[in-house]
């Protein structure tokens, strides 16, 4: 536990570290080059550089292979590729913040009951046939209502602790996944259960850019809010006691925290359905490479999660000859990988 929670004093990083996190964004723009030129229609690297010159005027290209690249990519491949970045890094950054905020390795973004509720939401919505916006907003807003019942409940009976927020939101999460059994219940077996089982699975296949358009900025600022909450979270993380003595705001913070991850959490439902793992897994990878300090480890879990999923789409889109869920890749490659840290971070747990 004290290599997570405790944070170490200015210049302990090392050159290693400092480094390694300088190396993280450069890795997610290497998987976003890799995400943009394979497919159905593969391209080399060097063709796909030389169309995003030519997109930004640097270079001169045939209109007639423009025209077609510009389709390909632009078209067909941005939109899922922004959101695998987008949606990576707000499970990272939302399982790091949590994991910093309750003082536990294990916890994950759908602790509150966010991912729970937002299904469930989804899940409605289809049922109710309603349009693919509906459908969205259905799992935004009841992704936010688990996670205001979870909060809700620990305030009312313990005060807003760590421990009552960690049963509020069982409670809550236990009670919209009844409700989506529910739902699944009544749905159509035909036609209905099909959907909202591959919705629960997680796709970034129907994202398009008029999704990603009102839906990173929001995503984008949580993002960066939780980053520069870091240090914050470095003291909160000692316990409350230390870090009013060290003035920081604790409900203040805490409610932030839970407030923003909550946010990104529940757009991510809402564009790709449900993806385990990213937000369990990664975190603790961005703590191994650049360790425990929120200030480091935030902004690497971010761009390291961009990375995780958009190598886990790739591997979904070519592997087989249909496309597979995203979330039976990140859960087939989390679980390995979970396990190839455990040696190393179950040190710190103890």
């Amino acid at each position: 536990m004290a290599e997570i929670v405790l944070p170490r004093p200015p210049g302990a990083a090392g050159p290693l570290r400092l480094a390694t996190l300088l190396v993280a964004p450069a890795l997610a723009l290497a998987a976003a080059l890799l995400a943009l030129s394979l497919g159905r229609y593969p391209l080399p690297a060097t063709e796909t550089l030389r169309f995003l010159a030519a997109a930004a005027g640097l270079v001169e290209m045939e209109p007639e292979r423009y025209a077609l690249l510009h389709n390909l990519i632009v078209e067909i491949r941005l939109p899922r590729v922004l959101a695998a970045i987008l949606v990576g890094a707000s499970l990272s950054v939302s399982g790091a913040a949590y994991q910093a905020l309750f003082r536990n390795p294990l916890v994950s973004p759908g602790l509150l009951g966010v991912l729970a509720g937002a299904s469930a939401g989804a899940a409605l919505g289809i049922l109710l046939g309603g349009s693919w916006l509906f459908v969205q907003t259905a799992a935004f807003l009841t992704g936010l209502t688990a996670v205001g019942i979870g909060v809700g409940i620990a305030h009312l009976f313990g005060g807003g602790s760590l421990v009552m927020l960690i049963l509020g939101g069982i409670l809550s999460g236990a009670l919209f996944m009844s409700l989506l059994s529910m739902v699944k219940y009544v749905a159509d077996p035909y036609n209905q259960l099909p959907a909202i089982v591959y919705w629960l699975m997680g796709s970034l296949g129907q994202v398009n850019l008029t999704d990603m358009a009102w839906a990173a900025i929001p995503m984008s600022v949580g993002i960066v809010v939780l980053c520069f909450m870091g240090r914050a979270l470095d003291a909160l993380s000692m316990g409350d006691d230390e870090a009013r003595a060290l003035g920081v705001p604790v409900k203040t913070v805490r409610l932030a925290t839970i407030a923003f991850a909550t946010l990104i959490s529940a757009l991510t439902v809402s564009i790709a359905g449900m993806i385990g793992w990213v937000g369990l897994v990664v975190p603790h990878i961005a703590r191994l490479l650049v360790g425990p300090g929120n200030a480091r480890l935030l902004p690497a879990a971010a761009f390291l999660g961009a990375a995780f999923l958009l190598f886990a789409d790739s591997l979904a889109r070519n592997v087989f000859t249909t496309e597979l869920p995203i979330g039976i890749v990140t859960e087939l490659i989390g679980i390995p990988v979970f396990l190839l840290v455990l040696s190393r971070v179950r040190r710190g747990w103890n």
